[in-house]
Order: C-alpha cells, then structure tokens, then sequence
C-alpha cells in the first residue's frame, strides 16, 4: 500500500491498461453493430477514459475541491489514493470507510457483470429468435442493466467531477438506443413482442424479484 505522503498517481500506462480491459469486457457482452449502437459505446469510452485518467493519471476533481474540502475534512490528502478518496475522506477516512466504499462498488459490478454475460448468453443462443424467458422475464433489456450497475459502481468507487456528468448522457444513449431497438422488435415480432412488452419493465424489475433475476439459471440451448 502506498505511504500516507506519496504520490500515488502519474500511472498513465495503468490507466490505458484500465481503459483497455474494462473496455474489453464490456464489448464481449455489448457488441456494437448500427451507428446508435457505436455512438452509445463511445459514450462508455469517454467515461472509462475520464475515470481512470483522475483515478491513476491525476486526481482532477479532488484536486478542484481540494480548498472546500481541506477546511471541512481535515483527513484529506489529496495525492495519496486512500485519503484522496472523495467518498471515504466524507465518511471519516476511516480503513472501514474505505472498505465499505470499495465492497459496495465491487458488489454493484459483479452484479452488473453477471447480467451481462447471462444476456449475452441467452441473446446469443436465442440465434434471432424473441427472447422473453430466463433473465429476460424480468427485464427486457437486462444487459444495459448490468452496465448501468456497473457505471453506478464505478462512482461509488471513484467518482469525479466528469464521470458523475457524464453518467446520465451515456444513461439517456442507452435507454434511447433501447427505445430503438423495441421498435425494431415490435416490427419483426408484432403483438407477441407488445404483449412481452405489456407485463416485463424494461430495465428494473420490482425490488422482490431482484434475487430471482440475479439468481436465474441460463441455459445455453
């Protein structure tokens, strides 16, 4: 771990590893084909790039706040990663804030990844065909589920002044490029998609089914 005192930024390589690998993981589940499609993804690529810039590169939004903060949360140190933290410097700057900080955010995006891969699987079996069973019984687009969870973990982990505006452009990009995607669906599949449309939410099932939804076992036909 890095000393209280030390510079713990500068780490562009890491940074690019960061962008590249999430970046990575994301496109194995979300395969952009249509110009919506691309544009929606460069709005993810923009946020992973400004994430991990101010997260290994230089920490820009503490840095900003530093005169604010400094009075109001004396446990600031702004270029030491554990107490440059914004979210854990807030709580205290505890060791237990920083825990509780990072094991939320890990939460989040394991649950975000876990949708992911069980979307892709299921679309990717479906070969075409209409999809309403599996995870998709509980929402119809449950992979931009799993990014949204992932995006919301990435700012409880590490938020910045450019993520945290730049969440609901790539949020309003996807749920418009859902919108798109539904008016495709309904003119290929017609009422058996507006019926799965009728009784399914399109992206958060109700808070008693979240388990099943985690939890649904996929079966790749």
């Amino acid at each position: 771990m890095h000393g209280e005192n030390e510079y713990a930024y500068g780490m562009w390589i890491v940074a690019a590893f960061n962008v590249g690998l999430f970046l990575f993981f994301i496109l194995s589940f979300l395969k952009p084909r249509g110009s919506d499609e691309w544009r929606s993804m460069g709005v993810v690529t923009a946020f992973l790039v400004a994430l991990f810039a101010e997260m290994y590169g230089f920490p820009l939004t503490i840095y900003l706040l530093t005169g604010w903060l400094g009075d109001a949360y004396p446990a600031l140190q702004p270029f030491n990663h554990k107490l440059g933290h914004l979210w854990v410097v807030v709580f205290g700057g505890s060791d237990f804030a920083w825990a509780t900080v990072m094991g939320l955010s890990l939460v989040l995006m394991l649950m975000g990844y876990m949708l992911l891969s069980k979307g892709w699987t299921q679309i990717h079996a479906a070969r075409g065909g209409l999809v309403t069973d599996g995870i998709y019984a509980y929402a119809r687009h449950p992979q931009y589920t799993g990014l949204f969870l992932v995006i919301i973990g990435f700012l409880v982990q590490w938020p910045t002044l450019l993520t945290v505006l730049m969440a609901p452009i790539m949020l309003y990009a996807y749920v418009h490029l859902a919108r798109v995607e539904e008016r495709r669906a309904e003119a290929e599949f017609g009422e058996a998609y507006n019926e799965y449309v009728r009784r399914t939410p399109a992206f958060f099932p109700p808070f008693n089914q979240w388990k099943a939804f985690l939890t649904v076992e996929v079966v790749n036909k």
